[in-house]
């Protein structure tokens, strides 16, 4: 499949996502931690990795609501100032102050402790779609699978959670899959009804 085929569906599942009344997003946010604690099992999650919803995106603070993630760290991807094109993970409280990078995506402000990729327990990671064999669909930038290369030298790694609505997760075979796509291990989804 080909580059305007990725084009096609980034645009049609934004769309769709776009297209949620916030009655459905807010039933769905308020869904994801339980579905989140199921899918995690007794993995550990006291260092998590999360984003703040953009584009239509499903809202996971909410979910840190949940009795599992209460007393987790958590840290936001911030566009990393030195290696182009990569994300660097900083602590994030909701107290602290956020500003637009030049995405318009929120991100922290000031220069908080980060952690090493590798040494997270969870990254929730946002999808514009994603199928049954992990394979996501991002936003186009690659910011996520240029940063995730990374685990691939490394002998301990995060689990990695794309999360999503329901009818963002596609069949196998739906998504074009380049070389560089990185995959996560598991999915989770809710329903906006």
């Amino acid at each position: 499949m080909t580059a305007a085929t990725r084009r096609q569906l980034r645009r049609q599942f934004r769309q769709q996502r776009r297209s949620l009344t916030p009655g459905q997003r807010r039933r769905a946010s308020h869904r994801v931690g339980a579905q989140l604690d199921q899918a995690l099992g007794h993995r550990p999650a006291r260092h998590l990795a999360l984003y703040l919803a953009n584009d239509g995106e499903l809202d996971l603070l909410p979910g840190l609501d949940h009795n599992r993630f209460q007393l987790a760290t958590t840290y936001l991807p911030r566009l990393d100032p030195i290696r182009r094109g990569h994300l660097q993970f900083r602590l994030w409280q909701r107290h602290h102050p956020m500003r637009p990078n030049h995405y318009g995506i929120t991100e922290p402000a000031h220069h908080y402790r980060g952690r090493a990729l590798w040494a997270l327990d969870v990254i929730l990671l946002p999808a514009v779609a994603f199928d049954a064999c992990g394979y996501r669909l991002g936003m186009g930038g690659g910011y996520y699978d240029r940063t995730l290369a990374e685990l691939a030298r490394r002998p301990r790694r995060p689990i990695l959670v794309a999360v999503g609505y329901d009818f963002q997760k596609v069949t196998e075979g739906t998504l074009p899959v380049a070389p560089w796509d990185q995959p996560v291990d598991l999915t989770v989804t809710t329903g906006c009804d």
